[in-house]
C-alpha cells in the first residue's frame, strides 16, 4: 500500500453525546461566564464582537491579509460555529455563524445550547464532553461533581491544554481560583465560601474509559507533538481549528508493527512483580525520511503520554560501532576485509580494557567479521588508531546528540553521557541505506488551515545532508549484510529478505547477574524501509532486567516486524553483497587463476619437452 494520507480530524473520536443534566459552576446563572471566555448573552450574538470583526478585518486588508483575526464570539457562535462550519476565519463565516446562531437561539433554551455546547466542548487530553471530561480527570459523573472541581473544568475550556490538571496542576489550581473568585462578583459564592474552596486540593481520578481509541494512537501522538513542537500550534487548536494534517503513515505497515507488539509471545516474560518488558519501535523511509509507522510501548496507550519510540534516552550499546568506528575508519583508507587487532588491551592512564563477550580473542580479525559477531576489542582498538576525535565528529554527522563528556574511547562501545531514542538511531541508519545521504525523521508532510491555505509543507524532496560518500555506504551495507546471514542477528533475519544493520545490548550493573542486561537494540535496513527496535525494563533493577548479554534474545520480535511490513515496500535489491561472500569470492578467483597458469604452465612444460624429444630424435636419425 502506498504511503496514506491521514487527516487528523478523521482519527479524532468525540466523545458521546450524552445528556447533561446538572454542571454546577456553569447551570445557576449563565451570564457569570462572560469573564471567563465563553459569552451567553440575551441575543445570539455580540455587537461589540462583530464590530471588532468589522475593524479587525479592515485592518487585515490594509495588511494584506486575507483572513479576520477575531470577532463576536458568544456561546452560541462557538456552538455552532464547532457543530455546524468550518474554522476559516473570513467574515463570510462570520455573517453565516450570526445567522445560525439566531436561529438556534430561536429554537433552544439557554439551558438546552449549554447543554449542547458542554457536550460538544473539548477538555483536553483527547475527551470531548463534559460528562467523559468528569470521568477522566475526577472520576465521577458531571451530575456529581463538587464546586471546585466543576470550577476546574469551567476554568479549562479556554485553554485544556494549558489548564487540564493532569498536565498542569499549578495553573488548573490558579484557573480553578478565577472562577470561583468569579462566582463571588456574580453572586454564586460567598467569599467565606470562595476562600474555602480555594483551599481545596485538586484531586485527579481517571475511570474514563475510551470507547472508541486512535486508530493508529503512537502515531496519532508523535504527529501532534510535531505540530506543536515544530510548528508553534497548541494542542486545542489542532483539535478544534479545522486543520487538515497529511503525513507520511503507511497504514499497513503500522498495522502490521502494532498486530507485533501485541502478539506477547514475542516478548520476555514479565518480572516476578508483574510488571511487563516494555519496547519500542519506528519504521523510517530512507529516501524521505517519512516516518511510516511508530508504536511507542506496551500495554494501554494514554493519550499524549509517554512514547518510547521518540522520548527515552538510553545507552544504545554496540549499535553505535557502525557510526562512530567503522564508518569514519574506511573513509582514510581502511578496507571492510582489513585486519584489526583482537587482543585484551588497556589504554590511556585510566586503564580501559574493554572485553569481548564471550572472553575469546582470536589476534587478528577482518573488519567484516569484528562488526558481525559484535567483538569490543577491535573497534575500540580500530578507534583508537583512527583517533577518538575523528570518531565523535562522525557520530554529530549521524545527527546523534552528544556532548564533549562523551570525547573517549568508550563511545566505540555506546558509551553515552546522555542516550539515545529509537528515532533519532533509524535516522542515523538512513545514511546506511541512502548512499551516505542522513535524514531526519519527521511525521508531518503538510499542513493545511480551514481557509484551505497551506500553513506547512514538507512535499519537496527532502533535504539530506551527504556525512560519506557512496562507496563507504557501500561497504557499510556489505558488512552489515553479515550481522543477520551469520552474525548476532542471525536470528532476527526475515525468511525470504536481505537486511542490513546491526543488533546492541548494554550491561545493567548492580544487578547480581554477570549476563543481566538493560537494553536490547537491533536495527535493520533495506533501500526502502528502517526499523529501530528497544526492548528493556523502564527501570532496571535486581528484579527488573533483562537476561543475555549477547544481544540476541529480541531477534523473533524483529523478524516479525520486517517479516510483515517488507511486503508493503518496493523491495528494491541492495548493489553489494555481504562482506563474507566478496571476501570469499574474491578468494575462490584468486585460486582459480593460480590453477589456471600452473596447468598452463604443465601444458607448456610438457610441449616444450616433447618438442625436445622430438628434436633429439631427429638429431640422432640424421647422424645415423
Amino acid at each position: 500500500m502506498p504511503v496514506t494520507t491521514v487527516l487528523v480530524n478523521y482519527m479524532l473520536k468525540r466523545g458521546p453525546m450524552c445528556i447533561w443534566t446538572r454542571f454546577p459552576v456553569i447551570s445557576q446563572r449563565l451570564s457569570c461566564q462572560r469573564k471567563i471566555g465563553i459569552s451567553i448573552t440575551n441575543t445570539a450574538f455580540s455587537v461589540k464582537g462583530i464590530g471588532r470583526a468589522f475593524f479587525l478585518l479592515l485592518k487585515n486588508k490594509l495588511l494584506h491579509r486575507d483572513y479576520i483575526s477575531g470577532g463576536g464570539s458568544t456561546l452560541t457562535q462557538q456552538l455552532v460555529k464547532n457543530a455546524y462550519l468550518s474554522q476559516e476565519q473570513t467574515m463570510t463565516r462570520k455573517f453565516k455563524e450570526l445567522f445560525l446562531a439566531i436561529q438556534v437561539e430561536n429554537d433552544y433554551t439557554k439551558n438546552e445550547i449549554l447543554t449542547m455546547y458542554l457536550n460538544n466542548a473539548y477538555f483536553g487530553n483527547g475527551v470531548w464532553g463534559v460528562q467523559d471530561a468528569s470521568r477522566k480527570y475526577f472520576g465521577e459523573n458531571a451530575s456529581q461533581l463538587s464546586v471546585p472541581d466543576s470550577a476546574v473544568l469551567a476554568g479549562m475550556l479556554t485553554s485544556p491544554s494549558a489548564y487540564n490538571p493532569i498536565d498542569h496542576p499549578k495553573a488548573a489550581k490558579w484557573r480553578r481560583n478565577v472562577v470561583l473568585q468569579l462566582m463571588v462578583e456574580n453572586h454564586q459564592l460567598t467569599q467565606a465560601q470562595a476562600d474555602y474552596y480555594k483551599k481545596t486540593p485538586i484531586v485527579v481520578q481517571d475511570t474514563y474509559v475510551r470507547k472508541d481509541g486512535y486508530k493508529y494512537p503512537y502515531y496519532f501522538d508523535a504527529v501532534i507533538d510535531e505540530a506543536i513542537s515544530k510548528y508553534g500550534l497548541t494542542e486545542s487548536e489542532i483539535m478544534n481549528r479545522g486543520y487538515r494534517i497529511y503525513t507520511n503513515l503507511n497504514q499497513s505497515q503500522q498495522q502490521q508493527m502494532q498486530a507485533t507488539f501485541k502478539n506477547d509471545s514475542l516478548f520476555p516474560a514479565n518480572a516476578s512483580d508483574g510488571t511487563a518488558v516494555q519496547a519500542a519501535s519506528i519504521g523510517v523511509s530512507p529516501t524521505t525520511g517519512g516516518v511510516t509507522a511508530v508504536v511507542g510501548g506496551r500495554g494501554q496507550h494514554v493519550f499524549r503520554g509517554y512514547n518510547r519510540a521518540t522520548q527515552i534516552k538510553r545507552q544504545p550499546g554496540s549499535t553505535m560501532k557502525p557510526l562512530a568506528v567503522y564508518t569514519p575508519a574506511l573513509d582514510p583508507g581502511y578496507k571492510f576485509d582489513s585486519e584489526l587487532v583482537d587482543k585484551k588491551k588497556s589504554y590511556g592512564s585510566n586503564h580501559y580494557t574493554p572485553k569481548n563477550y564471550n572472553n575469546v580473542y582470536q589476534g587478528k580479525v577482518p573488519m567484516y567479521e569484528a562488526l558481525a559477531q559484535s567483538m569490543n576489542a577491535p573497534a575500540v582498538w580500530l578507534l583508537n588508531q583512527i583517533g577518538v576525535n575523528r570518531g565523535y565528529q562522525s557520530v554529530k554527522d549521524f545527527n546523534i546528540p552528544v556532548t564533549k563528556k562523551d570525547k573517549n574511547l568508550a563511545l566505540a562501545l555506546g558509551g553515552l553521557s546522555s542516550g539515545v531514542s529509537p528515532q533519532q538511531m533509524a535516522g542515523a541508519y538512513t545514511a546506511f541505506a541512502n548512499g551516505g545521504k542522513v535524514l531526519k525523521p519527521f511525521y508531518i508532510r503538510k499542513i493545511v488551515d480551514s481557509t484551505g491555505k497551506v500553513v506547512v509543507d514538507n512535499t519537496a524532496k527532502p533535504d539530506g545532508r551527504q556525512i560519506m560518500p557512496a562507496s563507504v555506504s557501500k561497504q557499510m551495507t556489505s558488512m552489515m549484510l553479515g550481522v543477520f546471514n551469520n552474525g548476532t542477528g542471525a536470528d532476527a533475519k526475515p525468511y525470504g529478505y536481505s537486511v542490513a544493520g546491526k543488533t546492541g545490548s548494554t550491561e545493567a550493573d548492580d544487578t547480581g547477574s554477570s549476563d543481566a542486561t538493560k537494553d536490547k537494540w537491533i536495527i535493520g535496513y533495506t533501500p526502502d524501509l528502517v526499523v529501530a527496535t528497544w526492548e528493556g525494563f523502564d527501570n532496571t533493577s535486581r528484579a527488573h532486567h533483562l537476561e543475555n548479554l549477547s544481544g540476541t534474545g529480541m531477534g523473533p520480535l524483529f523478524r516479525n516486524e520486517m517479516q510483515t511490513m517488507l511486503p508493503y515496500t518496493k523491495d528494491t535489491s541492495f548493489d553489494t553483497k555481504d562482506a563474507q561472500t566478496i571476501v570469499q569470492n574474491q578468494q575462490n578467483s584468486n585460486e582459480s587463476v593460480w590453477d589456471t597458469i600452473q596447468k598452463k604452465t604443465e601444458q607448456y612444460s610438457n610441449t616444450i619437452g616433447q618438442k625436445a624429444k622430438d628434436f633429439i630424435n631427429d638429431a640422432n636419425k640424421w647422424f645415423e
